[in-house]
């Protein structure tokens, strides 16, 4: 029986959900993609089927499982994106090939003093301006990611201005001078989306997302972007490239 803890406070529906997804993601189940009965995994689970019931709903509306009336719960077998994180990450350039278009949404800004992490990974002075961008980006009209991302308000006083008119950072970078930077360092870890990220993403309670703290700097090691994404577990993998300076 796969372990559920009852007073964990997370509710059983949710626990059931990812242990789900965990064994679709080992491989667990067999190739016709069909999940066992409400009654099979009730019994796995030592729950009752309302709860296994909700589980699968929430799955369904995230589009990982698909529930076909008469025949059973099926696992959708959808291809995720791959998008790359090496030395000179691009969001549009990162899918080229794989989507026909992606956008970018900008859902807040503001000049602000930068939190202790944000002027640590700029190299500012504790407490200088910087401008604080949030953005959602789509692929073929669905959306991967949310960022919030932060630039040294004395350099870039404007950048929310102009992401308005250019919807992307690289293209902005350009109008500035800036026409390469690097990524310095890129963190990874995978946990669930907070209400903010479920709603940003349409995802579902439960949902998984990959988080990456990154920096970005020009050629000769100036940072000029510190940003924290979250991208959807079940529509985008993370593909590493080993040669460069990740972490």
């Amino acid at each position: 029986m796969d372990f559920i803890e009852r007073r964990s406070g997370i509710s059983l529906w949710r626990q059931i959900a990812d242990q789900i997804r965990i064994a679709i993601s080992n491989g667990e189940f067999d190739d016709s993609h069909r999940l066992p009965g409400e009654v099979a995994l009730a019994k796995r689970f030592a729950v009752n089927r309302h709860t296994v019931r909700s589980a699968i709903a929430s799955l369904a509306q995230e589009g990982v499982l698909r529930v076909e009336q008469g025949r059973g719960t099926f696992i959708e077998r959808h291809a995720r994106l791959q998008y790359p994180i090496g030395r000179r990450t691009r969001f549009s350039e990162g899918l080229a090939g794989q989507t026909r278009k992606q956008a970018g949404l900008l859902k807040d800004h503001a000049v602000e003093k930068a939190p202790a992490k944000v002027s640590k990974a700029l190299g500012l002075k504790p407490g200088s301006p910087v401008v604080r961008l949030e953005t959602v980006n789509a692929a073929d009209g669905v959306p991967v990611s949310r960022a919030k991302a932060w630039f040294p308000a004395e350099r870039f006083a404007d950048f929310a201005e102009r992401y308005k008119k250019l919807g992307s950072v690289t293209a902005i970078f350009k109008s500035y001078g800036i026409s390469d930077y690097l990524r310095v360092s890129t963190r990874i870890s995978a946990h669930h989306a907070d209400p903010s990220t479920l709603s940003d993403l349409q995802l579902s309670p439960g949902a998984i997302v990959l988080e990456t703290e990154a920096i970005n700097a020009e050629l000769d090691g100036t940072p000029i972007e510190f940003s924290t994404s979250f991208f959807a577990a079940d529509r985008i993998e993370l593909d590493i490239d080993h040669g460069d300076s990740i972490r």
